[in-house]
């Protein structure tokens, strides 16, 4: 009998200064069985990072959603998809291999990778001259310290408020606070 995915349920309040970005969203995270509270709280770190992609790329009239993550490898971990259902964004989590990420930027207009953990910077190294012409990408890393303090923030129903800051997040809850301010790799 095959595992189910856990829900998670999560009402974000974003504050973007750095882009105007004001917006409350609420969330469903479908953690799969093999998925970490690590790598989930990674997407949603994800996704409050880019949400005011929601008014840049498609001002507004669009879907900012998490995708099904490991349970579909051919499905974005965080998408926005316009109202004509065209990917804008294409958000990855972790250390894909180079032909998903191509595949990534063939079929929307930006991809997003953030990655974590400490074998990064080893992935990256390995890959780095591998996708450097593809112009759609950009990659950042999280430090292990800020995911795994992440992860320490993860409950079944989570009430957490993201302040956007000159490229940096504080990411807070009742559990406690954390900073998370990724590195641009690409």
């Amino acid at each position: 009998m095959a595992l189910k995915s856990t829900i998670f349920k999560a009402n974000l309040s974003i504050a973007d200064i750095d882009h105007g970005y004001y917006a409350d969203h609420a969330l469903t995270l479908a953690r799969h069985p093999s998925e970490t509270d690590e790598r989930m709280m990674v997407r949603l770190a994800a996704l409050a990072l880019n949400a005011h992609q929601l008014n840049d790329m498609c001002n507004g009239d669009g879907t900012l959603a998490f995708g099904a993550g490991l349970s579909d490898p051919e499905d974005p971990d965080v998408s926005l998809t316009d109202f004509t259902g065209a990917k804008r964004l294409w958000i990855e989590v972790g250390q894909p291999e180079e032909k998903p990420i191509v595949k990534a930027c063939n079929k929307s207009d930006a991809v997003v990778l953030y990655a974590f953990h400490h074998a990064a910077e080893v992935w990256w190294k390995g890959l780095e001259g591998k996708l450097a012409r593809q112009s759609k990408l950009q990659v950042w890393r999280l430090p292990s310290e800020t995911s795994q303090a992440l992860a320490a923030l993860a409950e079944r129903s989570m009430q957490l408020q993201a302040t956007i800051q000159e490229g940096a997040l504080t990411l807070s809850s009742n559990l406690g606070t954390v900073f998370a301010e990724p590195l641009r790799w690409k």
